[in-house]
């Protein structure tokens, strides 16, 4: 079975790629993603290979591009939108959370809406204002619409092809941090293979403290556990890959046998996907916790300027005071 090594952004491509060979009725949408490749390069070379028909430089317009996107999908068409920064999506939230996450449930199921709104999300890169935003508990909260965010190389592959082969309408989060970041991929395996969908998945095992992640912030935590374990501790990490529906189902088992949680994300902690996950968890695993579930999130505030997003963003210091905290109870 063919594996190279490919950056996350390059595995995005080639999935992308894939998908426009094996179905015709594929088409990609968004603002420079045809001749310039998109701003992160993620869609280089595929107008040129399959043609300014079903690659297509749309206006600078998220809702003219989301409302397209719905009629080519009513017509039998499998759109994958790019919107260019997850700071731009807010102008097509009307039609994503009206029409998109909708059409299905209002024609009684006789309308699907097979579209894929990929969305470059999170901070770490340094960008001005409006280009560094986590809007994901926004559409997790939207009945209709299904919502996930791949973490490594590997993932971006298969999960963008799944993604474009589903019936659903999906929001695809990209970690923009991790686009340059390198890791096996096999590219031969068959998609019905691949580690599905909607389910989260143990990215190190550990024994001491359940540590929950999605995007970019599974990276981060995998480097706490690492830290970590060089004074004995053994954390496990779990990747949750799908927000919407969220899969617990292997956080359930591991906080059942660690008996402590953390969970984290960039995103502020108001009402955040953190909450949702510790309520579940203390349901589900009451009488297993040792302490409170913990969550290490962004700030509440607006997203802030280039110069002090480090001091805004969960790092490994933060994920690794959290863990001990929980060891304080």
């Amino acid at each position: 079975m063919a594996t190279e090594t490919l950056t996350l952004g390059k595995a995005l491509n080639t999935g992308l790629r894939k998908a426009l060979e094996n179905d015709p009725k594929v088409v990609v949408m968004g603002e420079d993603v045809g001749k310039l490749g998109g701003v992160f390069r993620i869609t280089d070379g595929l107008q040129k290979d399959f043609g300014d028909q079903r690659v297509i430089d749309t206006p600078l317009a998220e809702s003219g591009i989301i409302g397209t996107a719905v009629g080519l999908a009513i017509r039998g068409y499998r759109p994958v939108c790019e919107i260019q920064f997850d700071g731009f999506v807010y102008p097509a939230y009307d039609q994503i959370v009206s029409q998109v996450a909708k059409m299905h449930y209002r024609s009684q199921g006789k309308v699907k809406i097979p579209m894929v709104i990929r969305i470059p999300f999170g901070g770490g890169i340094g960008a001005v204002e409006h280009h560094s935003e986590s809007p994901e508990a926004y559409f997790a909260h939207t009945a209709g619409l299904k919502v996930v965010s791949c973490a490594n190389p590997q993932d971006a592959y298969s999960m963008i092809q799944q993604a474009i082969a589903s019936d659903d309408p999906i929001v695809f989060l990209e970690p923009k941090r991790r686009y340059w970041e390198k890791g096996p991929v096999e590219l031969d395996a068959p998609l019905d293979a691949a580690y599905p969908l909607h389910s989260a998945r143990v990215a190190r095992a550990g024994t001491d403290a359940t540590v929950l992640a999605y995007g970019p912030m599974v990276r981060t935590c995998l480097d706490a556990a690492t830290a970590a374990a060089e004074d004995g501790r053994e954390l496990e990490v779990i990747d949750l890959r799908t927000l919407s529906p969220l899969d617990l189902t292997a956080a359930y088992e591991s906080v059942k046998r660690t008996g402590r949680c953390v969970v984290v994300h960039e995103a502020p902690g108001n009402l955040g996907l953190g909450s949702e996950i510790a309520a579940r968890i203390t349901e589900e695993c009451f009488y297993s916790l040792e302490s409170p579930v913990l969550r290490v999130t962004g700030f509440d505030t607006p997203y802030p300027a280039s110069r002090v997003e480090e001091e805004y963003l969960p790092d490994l210091d933060r994920v690794l005071d959290a863990v001990d905290r929980t060891f304080g109870w």
